[in-house]
């Protein structure tokens, strides 16, 4: 498993040396691992020695999206949320003790906040971060950040110049889904900003159930 967390969409590929600066692990235990990791797919090596994520990978992810929410339910709020707000929109998950960024769609500006789907982010930053954790039941010490309907901002947690807002999707059976979220420069996202953009956030949440 820390084998394939080595793996991002900043380092999709790695040598055998890149692989155990970032597991800890002795390169002849990668090298039994993976042996079995490549012939179920989940790793692919190259001629040139070169290890990467294999199919297998894309399978899982494939089934795991399908367990929380469809592209095709997701992608039209997210790109009504860029629209209306002029920033980057995603919806987010909890993966253990990280979030992962399962869907977006980027801001049309240059100066953005730009996230990639499949990004692991840390759990305990974001207003994203925020919802996750306090919606799956771990105590958070302030909720001062979240409003009577269970949307959280938050100001420079992930990155200093990034504020962001987010609100928990739910099943019709009451589960929670995901975090629709919506994050821009906070010299342009600011509090007015982000006032506006709630009602249309929780609408399109509470439609995605």
């Amino acid at each position: 498993m820390s084998i394939l967390s080595a793996f991002s969409a900043q380092k999709p590929t790695m040598s055998l040396a890149e692989l155990a600066e970032e597991t800890g692990l002795h390169k002849s235990t990668i090298l039994r691992l993976t042996t079995s990791l490549a012939i179920y797919g989940f790793i692919q090596r190259d001629s040139a020695g070169i290890f990467s994520v294999g199919p297998s990978v894309w399978r899982l992810g494939l089934i795991f999206r399908r367990e929380f929410a469809r592209r095709e339910d997701v992608a039209p709020a997210l790109r009504q949320l860029v629209e209306f707000s002029g920033e980057t929109a995603s919806f987010y998950v909890r993966a253990g003790n990280d979030r992962v960024c399962l869907y977006r769609e980027n801001s049309p500006n240059l100066l953005r906040f730009h996230v990639e789907e499949g990004m692991r982010l840390n759990l305990r930053t974001g207003a994203s971060g925020m919802v996750l954790r306090h919606f799956t039941g771990e105590p958070l010490a302030d909720l001062s950040a979240f409003n009577q309907n269970g949307t959280a901002q938050s100001i420079g947690q992930t990155n200093p110049n990034i504020a962001s807002v987010s609100t928990p999707v739910f099943s019709g059976g009451g589960d929670l889904l995901g975090a629709l979220t919506v994050s821009g420069l906070v010299n342009r996202f600011d509090a007015e900003a982000r006032a506006r953009v709630i009602p249309l956030l929780e609408t399109l949440a509470a439609g995605l159930g």
